[in-house]
């Protein structure tokens, strides 16, 4: 029997410059991280519009993870605790991230 996961929260989004994004809160229902081995992780979900979007009462959780060569990654799926967002090499990325 497989042991259920819970989506993992998003503890801090430091990327103002994302519309999901309400004085450091993400807001999209679920955020995908993803980028190329031996790069980043990139938050997929980080769109740079000028308009505002997600749920008013929702704070974000990962609800998917691209990046199998996280010590933090089981089955795709986030582990940790909870996750920050922030600016690293790309606008947004998954600061949580480490490689095993």
């Amino acid at each position: 029997m497989t042991a259920m996961l819970e989506m993992r929260p998003i503890a801090e989004c430091t990327v103002s410059g994302c519309s999901y994004n309400d004085h450091s809160n993400c807001h999209a229902f679920a955020i995908t991280v993803g980028g190329r081995e031996s790069a980043d992780a990139a938050c997929a979900t980080f769109i740079p519009l000028s308009s505002k979007g997600g749920l008013a009462k929702v704070t974000g959780h990962v609800g998917a993870c691209q990046r199998a060569d996280c010590q933090h990654n089981e089955s795709l799926e986030c582990t940790a605790s909870s996750v920050k967002i922030g600016a690293g090499a790309d606008a947004a990325d998954c600061l949580t991230f480490q490689a095993r």
